[in-house]
């Protein structure tokens, strides 16, 4: 059964009527609290499968998406385009345009793999950002090589690295239907920081998972930029698991892409070969959590509205200004 396939009339809250029988009826959902927006398709919701190390694990994906009648819109992968090959991303490029999924790569060094020990500490210290010059340069060196190997999708953990990128699409450096995703890891948890980093370039959002239905509610008051929202979380993301919110999260913060992630599994970035078979597991395990939140949704009449497979562009967002102005030559 795919997700558009629902036999129940009408979306519902579960177990609505036998719950009104003993008394317990649920509050009525309150109109207000929808979302007004959408893709530019129309579609309020797409899909995506996280943490896609190389083209064996995206092979994986894709047969066992084949097998559960799991639709796909975007493949993101967390490890970083300085760890694949040419001849690996070109692959995993190629897989993706014949399954009309969007690839993501995510771009350059990080915080949490440099040399300084504050990452290290309770705090976490500046976390998944660009440490110095040089690790903002290969954020900038990895999308590049990645857009000039026909991917169109990168995955951003720092604010400038993100206003950077955005100048050079806007420059013309980047294509222009090249579009940027920001980590969960550095994800916005109020409506004004989720507004800021919309206008600094990115083109959907991760939120974490943590944050209430009221949360989602208060952003889609400011902001119609996608969201990204891990339904079940990595565990160093909380371990949440929130299936039965599926048709809320939909409702409230549309449009939104549904990330089905995996707790109570090993971390895998950096991958390598050492991983292989956890990797492997954990995409066919992603893929059927997948299923298991659209066969919630087609039992709460609630599958309606799935974007169309091969869209990918969020429609038109908010931007600061890029300024044309040139920086002033060096000393010599």
């Amino acid at each position: 059964m795919t997700a558009a396939s629902a036999t129940t009339p009408g979306p519902r809250r579960p177990a609505a009527s036998a719950l009104a029988q003993l008394g317990h009826a649920g509050p009525e959902a309150d109109p207000a609290d929808a979302s007004p927006h959408s893709f530019p398709d129309g579609g309020t919701w797409r899909t995506e499968i996280p943490s896609v190390e190389g083209p064996e694990a995206l092979a994986t994906v894709f047969k066992e998406a084949s097998r559960l009648e799991v639709p796909i819109h975007r493949i993101s992968q967390g490890s970083g385009v300085w760890m694949l090959t040419d001849a690996e991303i070109t692959e995993m490029v190629e897989s993706c345009a014949e399954r009309n999924a969007e690839l993501c790569l995510f771009t350059g060094p990080r915080g949490t793999w440099d040399i300084g020990a504050a990452t290290r500490t309770d705090s976490g210290g500046g976390g998944l950002r660009a440490r110095g010059h040089d690790a903002v340069a290969g954020c900038v060196e990895d999308a590049l090589r990645a857009t000039a190997l026909g991917v169109k999708c990168l995955l951003v953990a720092d604010e400038g690295v993100l206003w950077l990128l955005h100048q050079l699409r806007e420059r013309g450096d980047l294509p222009a239907d090249t579009t940027f995703k920001l980590s969960a890891l550095v994800g916005p948890v109020n409506p004004a920081s989720f507004a800021v980093y919309e206008q600094l370039g990115a083109d959907s959002i991760n939120i974490p998972s943590d944050l209430t239905l009221e949360h989602l509610t208060e952003i889609r008051r400011v902001s119609r930029a996608p969201m990204d929202f891990y339904v079940e979380a990595p565990d160093d993301l909380g371990g949440f698991v929130r299936v039965y919110d599926a048709a809320e999260l939909i409702r409230r913060g549309a449009p939104i892409y549904l990330k089905f992630g995996l707790s109570k599994s090993p971390g895998i970035y950096p991958y390598g070969a050492q991983l292989r078979d956890l990797a492997l597991n954990s995409a066919r395990e992603r893929v059927r959590r997948g299923r298991l939140v659209l066969d919630m949704l087609a039992r709460l009449g609630a599958d309606g509205g799935m974007s169309p497979l091969g869209s990918r562009l969020p429609g038109p967002l908010r931007r600061f200004a890029v300024s044309q102005a040139q920086p002033a030559p060096q000393e010599s």
